[in-house]
């Protein structure tokens, strides 16, 4: 892929429940900044949680905030990521996590173009990049992953502890535009 856009965003709909994800990525003085709400079900109650994911020039995870509600409860996280790796929540530090660069946050599949742009892959190319990874309920924790480029616009992606595999379609800026079974660009 070419350098991203200096701009560019997508609208998805969930699969397998109801729901949305709309985001955008832009770049800024610091890096890039990645921007959306999803709104969807979980565990059969309502959720809209807007996210924010900063990055630096290199698109390498700083910090990221989650802030909305799931059924009557209240979410305000906060992450961040010292420049020497380690990770913290809500500035309490969080061990085992040195090696992530990337943050997934587990309820949307934007953070996924932050780890392709990071890594760059060229078509037969794969790299592990284990991510912080962000769920539902709060917990941060390592995420084991692993991405093959198969092609301009696939990729092979691996995640094991989960377990889930699939093939990935993404577009020009590297958003996911299918992620099967979960996740699907609205046209």
């Amino acid at each position: 892929m070419n350098g991203p856009p200096e701009s560019a965003s997508m609208l998805w709909r969930r699969l397998d429940a109801p729901g949305h994800d709309a985001c955008r990525l832009e770049r800024t003085g610091e890096g890039w900044r990645l921007a959306g709400t999803a709104v969807f079900r979980q565990a059969g109650k309502p959720a809209c949680l807007a996210y924010v994911v900063q990055c630096d020039p290199a698109f390498w995870a700083r910090r990221g905030e989650v802030v909305g509600w799931v059924g009557g409860r209240a979410v305000e996280l906060r992450v961040a990521r010292s420049a020497r790796g380690p990770w913290t929540m809500d500035g309490t530090s969080v061990p085992g996590l040195e090696a992530c660069l990337d943050l997934d946050l587990g309820f949307t599949p934007a953070t996924n173009m932050l780890a392709l742009r990071r890594l760059a892959l060229e078509p037969g190319q794969e790299a592990e990049a284990p991510a912080a990874h962000l769920g539902v309920t709060g917990e941060l924790a390592r995420l084991p992953q692993r991405y093959a480029r198969l092609s301009e616009t696939e990729y092979a992606y691996e995640a094991p502890s989960v377990p889930f595999s699939a093939s990935l379609e993404v577009d020009a800026a590297g958003f996911v535009r299918r992620y099967p079974g979960l996740w699907e660009r609205e046209p």
